[in-house]
């Protein structure tokens, strides 16, 4: 059976809720799957001094935290993330400097890849996110699976074919409905991860 670990950060909740659906996704294409977080690196104090992100972190403290060997382990990742200054947050690329060790050892390769992304506006820099991880499968030696245009669900989720980005308004609520994009994304990296054990069998 396929492995997908399914990796993410968040601090108000919107790339949890983006994991959960990838997670139903790839469990519906019959993988095995994982969802794991990032470990938080922020100060308490600016936690506790933002109820959303304080409410997150108490709604999802039984989360496990992602090691590298969850992503020796898996076949296929997928990785949500919020935009920071149309970048990965700091907190997932703490993570990601870690890996090298299997990078060395070349655990990484053949991976099939895919990422997803949030902004508080609909240009705020959700496609470099995707592209700033993507940089990292690369050098590992990964396959990246992005959606591309491969199902109309792209187009009503925002076009991003990349992977699936979301807008976040103020009120922490999402704006665009991606929950089907998601779905079609996390399904498609396990059917890529499917087809590259089949390769390698």
């Amino acid at each position: 059976m396929v492995k997908t670990a399914i990796v993410y950060y968040s601090s108000g909740g919107t790339n949890y809720q983006l994991a959960k659906w990838a997670a139903e996704a790839a469990k519906e294409a019959g993988s095995e799957v994982r969802i794991l977080k990032a470990a938080e690196t922020a100060p308490q104090a600016a936690i506790e001094s933002n109820p959303a992100w304080k409410a997150n972190v108490e709604a999802t403290k039984d989360v496990p935290e992602v090691k590298p060997e969850d992503l020796e382990w898996a076949d296929a990742i997928i990785f949500s993330v919020p935009t920071r200054f149309g970048n990965m947050p700091g907190q997932m690329k703490n993570f990601l400097d870690t890996t090298g060790g299997l990078w060395a050892k070349g655990k990484l390769a053949n991976k099939a890849v895919s990422a997803m992304s949030s902004a508080q506006n609909p240009h705020g820099g959700q496609e470099a996110t995707i592209l700033s991880l993507y940089t990292t499968m690369y050098h590992w030696g990964a396959i990246v699976v992005a959606p591309g245009y491969t199902d109309p669900v792209t187009f009503g989720a925002g076009g991003n074919p990349y992977g699936t980005s979301v807008t976040v308004g103020q009120d922490g609520k999402m704006i665009e409905d991606v929950q089907a994009a998601v779905k079609h994304q996390a399904k498609r990296t396990v059917q890529v991860a499917k087809a590259l054990a089949h390769l390698e069998a």
